[in-house]
């Protein structure tokens, strides 16, 4: 492993907000260099430069076969059996891997499906971003939602992911680009990737504001980034007649999103993305494409590089949002 980002997704773990089987290892959004494969592998070998990705299939379920493999509903074909040796052990005990796989460590081992490889030119460091937060973001607005050319767009929460859909929004010609946070460092980073407006939700309504900057009319694409109730169902609020809201967050397990019924009639939709429907192996390599010729900005997004010691400090950062994305580097 070269380099591991610190999800929120991690941090909803780490506090108990999912159940996870323990001891184990977290970590999911990372990139590194192939140092052996099993003798069945065909798409890796030592050497080559790949990044991961957590939301990988099967490639023979019902979903896979339909070209949606962030939905593949048989990942469990490509753990190993129970007769079999885990993958993950410590002084003989099972440790478990997380999101099949664990990449706050200095080596991973998983399936072949869960790597695509990329060009060596790509710094891994930087490539790590795109195994989860900047995938899931761009893919929600590329992918999911399918922003299109002269639209108004609304992204509520500037974190890793938020400031993905921003770029993607800006990658796919939006007009207007309304970015929604707390902390007005994040919203100036927003508005240096895309975004042409912000609106501080702490200070004020960020309904009634982009009602307000869209003649009342409301956008046509709000894209939620941060995975709650209230701000999922704002996200909804401020659209358009035949608008799309397109929740990216992880919305904690138990919890109900309520819309008005009757704003159905005027085909408002409020649909979820998973990992931003990504055909991973498909996208991974277009995106870098986007990074090389400058349409993508991956540099701006890393608030900080530590080391694994300071992994705390960068999730106690991170829990109190004054970080876009951090990343452990490993020697």
């Amino acid at each position: 492993v070269a380099a591991a980002g610190l999800c929120h997704s991690d941090l909803h773990f780490l506090e108990g907000g999912y159940g996870q089987p323990l001891p184990a290892v977290l970590g999911h959004e990372s990139a590194g260099v192939v140092t052996q494969v099993g003798k069945e592998v065909t798409s890796a070998a030592p050497g080559d430069h790949v990044i991961t990705f957590l939301a990988f299939s099967c490639g023979a379920c019902v979903y896979c076969l339909e070209g949606r493999p962030q939905l593949c509903e048989d990942r469990d074909s490509t753990q190993r059996g129970e007769s079999e040796p885990p993958r993950l052990t410590a002084d003989g005990e099972t440790v478990h891997q997380f999101l099949n796989l664990s990449s706050f460590a200095e080596h991973m081992l998983v399936h072949e499906n869960a790597v695509v490889k990329i060009t060596e030119d790509m710094p891994l460091d930087t490539a790590a971003l795109l195994g989860c937060g900047v995938a899931t973001g761009l893919g929600a607005v590329l992918n999911t939602a399918g922003v299109e050319e002269g639209q108004t767009v609304a992204v509520i929460g500037c974190g890793g992911v938020g400031l993905a859909a921003v770029q993607g929004a800006r990658i796919a010609g939006a007009d207007t680009i309304v970015a929604i946070d707390r902390l007005d460092e994040k919203l100036e980073l927003a508005t240096s990737l895309g975004a042409t407006h912000t609106i501080n939700a702490s200070s004020d309504d960020p309904v009634g504001r982009v009602l307000a900057m869209t003649g009342g009319h409301g956008v046509h694409h709000s894209l939620e980034a941060i995975g709650s109730k209230a701000t999922a169902e704002m996200s909804f609020a401020m659209l358009r007649r035949g608008g799309t809201a397109t929740v990216i967050g992880l919305i904690l397990g138990g919890i109900a999103v309520s819309v008005p019924g009757f704003e159905l009639f005027y085909e408002k939709k409020l649909q979820g993305s998973n990992m931003g429907s990504s055909h991973f192996r498909g996208d991974i390599p277009k995106y870098i494409d986007m990074y090389f010729d400058g349409r993508l900005n991956l540099d701006d997004m890393v608030t900080d590089r530590i080391s694994l010691e300071q992994i705390n400090e960068g999730f106690a950062a991170m829990k109190a949002g004054r970080t876009a994305r951090d990343i452990v580097v490993f020697d």
